[in-house]
């Protein structure tokens, strides 16, 4: 058998082990599938977040955290749902299961928590862009930028040896973890990413952000949004406002500027930096 016969027969069992990894979380689908429906009111909502006491405590610290900066302590599921409204709602139920989810232990190349911040201040720089940027689809940024690196920690809990290997090599051979992932896996993780999207059924447009989240020029469909999050994730490593060691040597597709109207380098380093005092109040606030 040929070198490239034995990687497609290794991407091929990769795929497939994905594709039998666990269903996306019940509560998470459930809390998702009556926010989509226009018949669900804030009574379905607050009864089905009600019946998990630990998601109610972490859903109300959230909503009453710097990040919405609301005037008044949120007591309740209802009041959080009636201010906030169901977008945002989604949002924090999608980002705490999926933490949850992902329970891994730290190790030696694995720090959960670093992971987590990473991945919650992008979905947050993703919004605040998004909205500054006039994006209508806001929670879509969110959600996308909470999600972009997936295929990380689905590598680390469900293809662990090969994780190791990853890092080793980075870490040995001073080669990039795109390369690393290549050789050793035949698969990224953004690949990963956007097959779990498709598996959970999560929109398109997600699955795709995901895996163009490095670069986003040669997404054909949907630019904005893979754009928003590539900036948004080049925004917490370049302020170390959620930095993360697989970005470490982040570079921005500068191809997104003329698609974001953000008009020069220049501006887009000022743009970047006008964040900074946002995402440093943010990251002393998170849920975990």
């Amino acid at each position: 058998m040929s070198e490239l016969e034995t990687k497609d027969n290794r991407r091929r069992n990769y795929l497939l082990s994905v594709r039998n990894l666990p269903s996306i979380p019940s509560v998470t689908k459930h809390v998702l599938d009556l926010l989509d429906d226009p018949m669900t009111s804030t009574n379905d909502i607050s009864n089905l977040i009600n019946k998990d006491q630990a998601l109610v405590a972490r859903v109300l610290t959230v909503a009453n955290s710097p990040l919405y900066g609301l005037p008044r302590k949120v007591p309740s599921i209802e009041f959080a749902i009636l201010i906030l409204g169901f977008n945002q709602i989604r949002q924090i139920v999608l980002a705490l299961s999926m933490f949850d989810t992902f329970k891994n232990e730290d190790s030696e190349y694995w720090n959960r928590r670093e992971f987590w911040e990473h991945s919650f201040m992008t979905a947050m720089a993703a919004k605040a862009i998004a909205d500054d940027l006039g994006y209508a689809k806001t929670s879509e940024a969110f959600t996308a930028g909470l999600l972009h690196d997936l295929g990380i920690v689905v590598t680390q809990k469900y293809f662990n040896k090969d994780f190791v290997k990853i890092c080793d090599s980075v870490t040995n051979k001073a080669v990039s973890y795109e390369f690393a992932e290549q050789h050793i896996m035949n698969l990224t993780h953004q690949e990963i990413g956007k097959i779990l999207c498709d598996r959970w059924h999560l929109p398109v447009n997600l699955g795709q952000a995901i895996f163009f989240h490095h670069n986003p020029s040669n997404n054909d469909e949907n630019l904005m949004l893979s754009a928003i999050v590539h900036l948004a994730d080049y925004t917490t490593n370049t302020l170390g406002c959620g930095s993360f060691r697989w970005d470490a040597d982040i570079k921005l597709d500068e191809k997104i500027i003329p698609i974001l109207d953000l008009g020069s380098r220049e501006y887009v380093d000022n743009f970047i930096e006008s964040y900074r005092e946002h995402l440093e109040e943010q990251l002393g606030s998170l849920p975990f």
